[in-house]
């Protein structure tokens, strides 16, 4: 699409475009601008299509309970531990300082906790 934009603005400063892998063919009469709109729409249909496996990919990866992102910083034992380290009153601070980690982790959580209660 970018590249059409372009031709199309160069022809209408009657620059003429010719493209050398297509033989030569100039972009900017009517049999080029057919070419032209032939190689986009297969272009953009292979881009639907690859759009499509990707996300069914990753739907079937999400069935599978396969995990995305990073890992967690905290693995669940340390989470429980926070969890009760908040509870008999320890600062977000000292708690973060204990578990070598930032504020912002013991706060996510904390509230994933509240979440699920």
């Amino acid at each position: 699409m970018d590249i059409r934009k372009t031709v199309e603005q160069l022809a209408a400063s009657n620059i003429r475009v010719h493209c050398l892998a297509l033989g030569g063919v100039d972009l900017t009469s009517p049999p080029g601008k057919m070419t032209m709109q032939v190689i986009s729409a297969v272009a953009e249909f292979e881009r639907d299509l690859l759009l499509e496996r990707t996300h069914s990919g990753i739907a079937r990866a999400r069935s599978e309970g396969k995990r995305f992102g990073r890992p967690p910083v905290l693995n669940k034992d340390q989470q429980l531990a926070v969890i009760e380290r908040i509870k008999s009153g320890v600062t977000i601070s000292a708690i973060a300082r204990e578990f070598s980690t930032t504020r912002q982790t013991i706060l996510r959580v904390k509230v994933a906790h509240q979440k699920q209660n």
